[in-house]
């Protein structure tokens, strides 16, 4: 198991959490920052979002573009 395989099972079940983690890094950051990047935060948190959303659904389908199993 590697890795990323270690990580997708850790996240599993706490989208939630992941979700909050996300929120209040980019609020430090724009605070530390003092909001002069808040769109490139904001665009870091929703990459962060969609990988890890990716890793924290189960699908019962591949996703589009896969090849077939």
């Amino acid at each position: 198991m590697g890795i990323f395989d270690r990580a997708k099972e850790a996240l599993s079940g706490h989208s939630e959490q992941v979700e909050a983690v996300i929120d209040k890094a980019g609020d430090f950051i724009d605070e530390k920052t003092e909001g002069k990047y808040v769109e490139q935060v904001d665009k870091g948190q929703d990459m962060a979002r969609d990988k890890l959303s990716d890793r924290t659904t189960d699908r019962t389908e591949p996703p589009a573009g896969a090849p077939p199993a």
